[in-house]
């Protein structure tokens, strides 16, 4: 799997447009199912949100004008 979370974002997306089953000339091949696949990409991007420095709250110390 790709680190890139659009890599697989795109990747369900050409597997949704596909078959899930093919078979060819008595061989067949088969892929993951796809709310596997939509699980995994979330857990993708959980775990690469979880990368980024802080909790995605910005604290400021606010001081209107005039105030000192």
């Amino acid at each position: 799997m790709a680190d890139d979370p659009t890599d697989l974002t795109q990747t369900i997306r050409d597997n949704a447009a596909a078959p899930a089953e093919v078979t060819v000339d008595g061989r067949s091949a088969k892929q993951h199912p796809l709310p596997e696949q939509i699980a995994a990409d979330k857990y993708l991007a959980s775990k690469q949100a979880s990368r980024k420095k802080g909790l995605g709250i910005a604290f400021k110390k606010l001081s209107p004008p005039g105030s000192e």
